[in-house]
């Protein structure tokens, strides 16, 4: 049968193919191979693609290494991604649909970058407006058109160093937004001294949107959230609860809502969320055997990381060890804990352990207007 559909038809259904399965269509023979590099032309309406999860993408924490690690969770596969086509080293910031931004390893003071791991094609953005270091950096996805390779966004970056004007260096309390339309950085003006402090100081690059903010973790002292609302510009702190007795704590978007990840000196691990008047609400606790089976013996959380998007929440340390996943299971209406197994080989090769940085991003070969 497959060998007698249209070309213009086959090349519609491997549309709809995930990037490795793809892969896998063009070894079959030249005929398939022609319409999988066809099919990436294709742009297939929001409403009729299947509902595919998210990829959960692990880069080397320490910019080491020539190759990312992708899992795909609807065939449980992990996927040796090599980082070749890229000129320096990497530190991945935050996905954007089915992009990547992240900045150059080598890269003083900061450069942001997109790129498709996929596509294995790339392009810097343009330079700030005001050169600075160690920023706080956020992402926010404004015009979602049902085709992602044609979505906009804007990222935001809140203070970080700049250069003294007598010499040395300086916090820079002030903001900037690049949009992706206009491609241009646009300066949002100053913001608070003690808030450009902790953001560049106690802040990590996960960042949130939810309800018209931006929000960071920042974790001087005790752990506690800074939120930016962008159609005012206005500042504010959120408490964190059991602040002073998390050994982890992670910032996710659930549901569309901001929740909270943590774990306690205790051994416990809760999840919040954000409710009415900036009050946390619990909403769900990782299994104490769980949690165990998670920490391995070490009886504490710090080495442990997290990475959410709406439908699932991921808990992880590094390569080799499980994943701890809180997901939604729509068709049996509530939200379940699963595992996942770590990737310690591929194609009997053996993989190194060691700390990375996870992500979930939505793979495609789709061409980019961005890239």
């Amino acid at each position: 049968m497959w060998n007698h559909l249209p070309f213009d038809l086959l090349a519609r259904i491997f549309s709809f193919l995930s990037p490795d399965s793809l892969a896998r269509a063009t070894t079959a023979c030249k005929h398939w191979q022609t319409c999988a590099k066809a099919c990436t032309s294709y742009t297939v309406p929001a409403e009729l693609r299947p509902c595919q999860p998210p990829w959960f993408l692990a880069v080397h924490s320490r910019n080491r290494g020539l190759s990312c690690y992708v899992h795909n969770p609807a065939l449980d596969r992990w996927h040796s991604l090599p980082l070749d086509f890229l000129p320096d080293p990497i530190r991945p910031i935050a996905p954007i649909g089915i992009l990547l931004l992240y900045r150059p390893a080598i890269s003083s003071p900061l450069q942001l970058a997109l790129c498709n791991l996929f596509t294995r094609r790339y392009r810097l953005l343009p330079a700030l407006n005001i050169p600075r270091t160690s920023p706080a950096v956020s992402v926010i996805g404004v015009d979602k058109t049902g085709d992602d390779a044609l979505s906009s966004f804007r990222v935001y970056v809140a203070g970080g160093m700049s250069t003294a004007t007598r010499g040395g260096t300086t916090y820079e309390p002030t903001m900037e937004m690049y949009d992706s339309r206009a491609d241009e950085w646009q300066s949002l003006g100053r913001m608070p001294i003690e808030f450009a402090v902790r953001l560049t100081v106690w802040t990590p690059n996960e960042s949130v949107y939810s309800d018209g903010f931006l929000y960071w973790m920042t974790s001087a002292r005790a752990y506690s959230v800074m939120g930016f609302e962008v159609s005012t510009g206005l500042w504010k702190e959120v408490k964190v609860p059991k602040a002073d007795r998390l050994e982890f704590a992670a910032l996710v978007r659930r549901k569309g809502r901001l929740a909270l990840v943590g774990g306690d000196c205790e051994g416990q691990a809760c999840i919040w969320e954000l409710g009415a008047g900036d009050e946390w609400v619990l909403v769900e606790m990782v299994p104490t055997e769980l949690g165990r089976r998670f920490l391995g013996g070490k009886g504490n959380w710090f080495s442990t990381k997290c990475v959410g998007i709406d439908e699932a929440v991921y808990l992880y340390r590094d390569l080799e060890s499980e994943l701890l996943v809180w997901r939604e299971v729509p068709e049996k209406g509530r939200w379940e804990w699963v595992w996942i197994e770590g990737c310690s080989c591929i194609k009997g090769e053996q993989v190194p352990k060691f700390r990375v940085k996870g992500m979930l991003l939505q793979p495609s070969l789709t061409p980019s207007y961005t890239l």
